[in-house]
């Protein structure tokens, strides 16, 4: 609804308007009335109107001087001047300060009618052409952030990417000026499945806001953006602030640790590239607080990581050449004992070496994974790679590494097993079905294995394995079971029966049925029939 305020020291004149007028109708509502020039201007600044009606001749503050003063804080007002014709040099004067419209008084319904709707049109069309313009303003801002936060973002996944001063002004909207440059990163851990998206998201977003109010005030700029359990920035300071970047990084780490009150399953790290001096050093800083991240692994989650230090000695080792050896014969037996003892090859492997970083044991385990896919012939192999390398970054220490691994791989052996089990099973299984289906007709075994595409031979001794007896045997137990049904449930000849089993001869058929049931056919109909 547009607000419409009236001001008019005649109170009838007021009452006239407020009466001619179906407001709802025009989407309008009277916000209030005054009846002079000062009360008017009062009520104006308070209600914040789209829309004045106003006498040019009121006693305090004339209608001219209203027009002057709510035009200073009311660009967007409509005013429409009411005069009498012995006053309509006023009304010439009130339009040069960009009234909308003027009436001569008596006032006459349909032209102040039009007049508010021709307000109200204009009115509509600027608001809609504000919000077009904030809408464009929102627009052109976001994609200024997209490209301020696609900076942080491109060195995390290790993108190439030119930098210079000039590059970050132009293209990444940085204001530079003299000063150092560094890298961030803080990870967030916890199982994929403790918390859901939209926890997940909270948190993190949380880590931005304790970074960006603890760096804002001390830093020349910063960009962070959170990417799933990340939060990567870089950040841009003046030299003689360094130390105090540092204590700030250490502080914010501890307000982020809180969290855990919330969410008692989440720990937060954070790791901090080298400083340097020029933008083009960025690339190292933030591949070196990648590296360092990872040593929450080794050294403990909750800390500020910097400095790397040297490489230890497992590229030296063997663990790779061992784990390939355990690996594969568990492989070829399917047995997930021998891939956990795979997995203690390597968990022995790392506890010997000194100094490991996290990162070379985060490596060394994503490369046994590679290769126990491969010797396993993993099915929907890039899609589980990718998948095992998730679940591995939410690991906070070495034991939890090894034991996502472990798990990957007695799901993978666990499921090959049973695809084996499946395969060799299944002839027996359409066998068996397709012995229920004919067991009327004079089938032989031969027939069966030749229906299931498996020799004779093999069928037969793949059949006893699996059901424990013969295929003969199992016959014959199918057509006794469904003879006695129909000695129970029909009044059909026992000739009849014999005929429905897949028997001709019913001296034959007796026989067996006796020494299978120890009853003649006939005597079974009278006990059980």
């Amino acid at each position: 609804m547009l607000k419409v305020v009236i001001a008019d020291d005649e109170e009838r004149i007021c009452q006239l308007i407020r009466a001619l007028i179906d407001w709802e109708s025009l989407s309008m509502e009277i916000a209030g009335v005054a009846h002079n020039g000062l009360e008017a201007c009062a009520l104006v600044r308070e209600k914040q109107p789209d829309i004045l009606i106003t006498d040019i001749r009121m006693p305090g503050c004339s209608g001219m001087d209203l027009i002057e003063r709510v035009k200073e804080y009311t660009d967007g007002l409509e005013i429409i001047v009411i005069s009498g014709h012995a006053h309509f040099e006023y009304a010439q004067q009130a339009i040069k300060f960009g009234v909308g419209d003027y009436l001569l008084k008596p006032i006459n319904k349909k032209e102040l009618t039009a007049t508010l709707e021709k307000l109200k049109e204009q009115i509509c069309r600027r608001m809609e052409s504000e919000q077009d313009k904030r809408e464009l303003q929102r627009r052109a801002q976001q994609d200024v952030q997209r490209m301020r936060e696609s900076l942080p973002a491109g060195l995390f996944r290790q993108e190439e990417m030119p930098l210079s001063m000039e590059i970050l002004q132009k293209k990444y909207h940085l204001q530079c000026r003299e000063g150092l440059y560094q890298a961030v990163c803080v990870k967030m851990d916890c199982e994929r499945r403790a918390l859901n998206h939209a926890s997940s998201a909270v948190l993190m977003e949380k880590v931005r806001e304790v970074l960006e109010q603890g760096l804002r005030d001390r830093c020349l700029e910063m960009v962070l953006c959170v990417q799933d359990f990340y939060c990567i920035g870089v950040i841009h300071f003046e030299k003689e602030r360094r130390d105090e970047i540092r204590r700030i990084l250490k502080s914010c780490l501890n307000q982020m640790e809180l969290q855990k009150g919330l969410f008692s399953s989440v720990t937060f790290s954070m790791s901090a590239g080298n400083v340097c001096g020029q933008p083009e050093g960025l690339k190292e800083s933030m591949k070196e607080a990648v590296f360092l991240i990872q040593d929450r692994i080794v050294k403990g989650t909750g800390r500020l990581f910097e400095y790397p230090g040297q490489p230890s000695a497992l590229k030296e080792g063997n663990a790779a050449e061992k784990y390939l050896r355990e690996i594969t014969r568990a492989a070829e037996l399917l047995s997930t004992e021998k891939s956990d003892e795979a997995v203690a090859v390597l968990k022995e492997e790392i506890q010997e070496i000194r100094d490991i970083h996290g990162c070379e044991v985060m490596d060394l385990v994503h490369s046994a994974a590679e290769v126990f896919s491969a010797q396993t012939q993993m099915e929907n192999r890039t899609a589980r790679l990718e998948e095992f390398r998730n679940n591995c970054e939410q690991c906070r220490s070495v034991e939890e590494l090894l034991s996502c691994m472990g798990k990957f791989q007695s799901e993978q052996i666990d499921g090959m097993a049973a695809k084996r089990e499946n395969d060799t099973t299944r002839p027996i299984r359409n066998a068996k079905q397709y012995i229920q289906n004919h067991y009327s007709e004079p089938i032989t075994q031969e027939e069966v294995s030749n229906e299931v595409g498996l020799s004779a031979a093999y069928f037969s001794v793949l059949f006893k394995k699996t059901e424990g007896e013969g295929f003969a045997k199992y016959l014959i137990g199918v057509r006794i079971e469904q003879a006695k049904i129909l000695l129970r449930e029909t009044n059909l000849p026992v000739t009849e029966v014999c005929r429905k089993v897949g028997y001709n001869d019913v001296k034959h058929f007796t026989h067996t049925f006796e020494k299978a049931v120890g009853v003649k056919p006939a005597t079974y109909r009278r006990l059980y029939g």
